[in-house]
């Protein structure tokens, strides 16, 4: 064979290869949407009122298509009013996680960087805290939780940022700093726990362990506004994320500003996450596992990573919130924080056994 044929063979062989590997990521998504869609379906039917999968989507389509099939008013009104906006900010909630765990680990190079080991869901819980105990913060009424959970959070954020930009701005320097920022922040609600009631440690505790029990359709359309805004600009640059996972002096020989754009990376996940957790409370592993499951099964590449990262976790979120609605029988109802723990613990500790080094 000439090497004129070799290289049009080699050349054919990684166009085939190609061809397959994105067969395979079109066959996870489209696979991952009919799961969410059933899973929909399920979470719906799940309360004190019964209804079959079948009313459930029927009276789904009869709120978006007025008239199109006929359903029971009541249908309608326990769908809409009571169920929905649940299932969709379960989803919501967790797309947003998971998307925030695929950038952070992407930047940092880290298999356990997530929002929730770099601190970020510590100060939220610290913010959260602050204001049930002591009553204050930057809002008030029933606003006063939630935007001091959004704040502290954000202030989270800049710290980590200050600090790593003051050693030399870099992946361990940024987990460095959000480890020393989860315990400091950890210490501080523990502390504010010590000193309150016996009520405000129940509401404290509550939401440290994570629910989507309090969602609304206004909570649901914050939180998915931040998406909107700022998931089309993370997959605009996937190929930055791909070239910073390659380490800062292959992103830097391809262009791209290595500091500005891991600063600018690690605030957008940060606001993601901030505007979920808010709402949420703590809810651990989502950002941890999701990319992870991704990566294994579709490659490392950020254009069909973080899409498909964010549907994984919308899956496990609202996975876990019809097992923390199902678990128990009667009107107990499990935090769903706890049930994504119970997920995620075993697969933390697998990463933490398998890796080797101080990278991938």
């Amino acid at each position: 064979m000439t090497p004129g044929h070799a290289t049009a063979a080699a050349g054919e062989g990684l166009r085939q290869e190609y061809a397959r590997l994105r067969q395979k990521k079109v066959r996870f998504i489209a696979a991952l949407l009919l799961i969410l869609v059933v899973l929909a379906g399920v979470s719906v039917t799940i309360g004190s009122a019964n209804l079959s999968m079948a009313e459930s989507y029927a009276a789904i389509i009869a709120g978006i298509f007025p008239g199109a099939v006929d359903v029971p008013e009541i249908a309608q009104v326990i769908v809409w009013d009571y169920r929905l906006h649940r299932v969709m900010f379960a989803m919501v909630a967790g797309f947003g996680l998971a998307i925030s765990g695929s950038v952070m680990q992407g930047i940092l190079r880290n298999p356990l960087a997530s929002p929730f080991t770099l601190g970020i869901s510590s100060a939220a819980t610290t913010g959260a805290a602050l204001a049930i105990v002591a009553g204050a913060g930057v809002a008030g009424g029933e606003y006063l939780i939630v935007a001091n959970a959004f704040l502290f959070s954000l202030i989270a954020t800049f710290a980590i940022y200050a600090m790593a930009r003051y050693r030399g701005m870099g992946a361990e320097s940024m987990i460095l700093a959000g480890i020393a920022l989860m315990y400091l922040f950890s210490a501080i609600t523990a502390l504010l726990q010590y000193f309150s009631s016996a009520e405000q440690l129940q509401e404290v505790v509550f939401w440290v362990f994570g629910s989507v029990d309090k969602s609304s359709w206004l909570k649901l359309g914050v939180s998915g506004s931040v998406l909107l805004v700022f998931v089309p600009y993370l997959l605009v640059r996937a190929w930055d994320l791909n070239a910073l996972a390659e380490g800062d002096e292959v992103a830097g020989s391809l262009g791209v500003p290595v500091d500005r754009s891991m600063a600018i990376f690690m605030f957008i996940a940060s606001l993601i996450t901030a505007g979920i957790i808010c709402f949420t409370g703590t809810i651990g592993f989502i950002g941890l596992v999701a990319p992870h499951i991704t990566r294994m099964a579709i490659g490392g590449d950020h254009r069909a990573l973080l899409p498909a990262s964010g549907l994984v976790g919308a899956a496990l979120l609202l996975g876990a919130d019809c097992a923390a609605r199902t678990l128990i029988q009667g009107a107990t109802i499990i935090p769903v924080g706890i049930v994504t723990i119970f997920l995620g613990v075993p697969f933390f500790l697998y990463l933490f056994m398998r890796r080797r080094g101080s990278g991938w």
